[in-house]
């Protein structure tokens, strides 16, 4: 089975879109989701279709296996996004209670840094600020930012280095023009 063959691969999606939907769909719970992994799973075969076997068994198990490993790999995705927004939550609670205490200038001051800190973010290059994003708020760690990205790992972790280094002179300077102690 040639599935490079735009007639055989259309005849294969007709045949099994259905039952990839269904299995991506046990996973997640979402249709909508479900049609993203049925998207994917089409895709990759139709980008690399040698790396089907037939020899090793049938087309649509393949393809089914290929829905729930994708979809696993989605459902993570979304648990780990998940306790990122939980933690975020609890260090804007957090901030927000402690904040009650402070007095109207102490206010000003912390509302303040973080102006500053969303501004030097804004400064550094994409690659740099999505490292450091994913890595701060997202919880990921450098081979899981490596993964998303596409990179090898050591450019993952040269991203968040680099750009670390970058905010800490961005703020940096920003107190020494200010007066303040860095």
């Amino acid at each position: 089975m040639d599935l490079s063959d735009p007639v055989i691969f259309g005849r294969i999606y007709d045949e099994h879109r259905r039952s990839v939907h269904a299995t991506a769909h046990r996973v997640l719970g979402s249709s909508a989701a479900a049609q993203d992994v049925v998207q994917d799973v089409f895709l990759r075969v139709w980008r690399n279709p040698q790396k089907f076997d037939a020899g090793r068994g049938e087309v649509g198990s393949y393809l089914r296996l290929m829905a729930r490993s994708r979809a696993v790999d989605v459902w993570r995705e979304g648990q780990a996004s998940g306790r990122a927004e939980d933690r975020l939550k609890v260090v804007v609670a957090h901030d927000v209670s402690r904040g009650a205490d402070l007095q109207p200038d102490h206010l000003a001051l912390a509302s303040a840094d973080r102006s500053d800190v969303r501004a030097a973010l804004g400064r550094l290059p994409n690659s740099q600020r999505e490292a450091l994003v994913l890595a701060y708020w997202g919880g990921l760690t450098a081979d899981q930012i490596a993964t998303r990205a596409g990179v090898p790992l050591g450019t993952a972790k040269s991203r968040i280095r680099l750009g670390l280094a970058r905010l800490r002179a961005e703020l940096g300077s920003l107190r020494a023009e200010d007066g303040v102690a860095a």
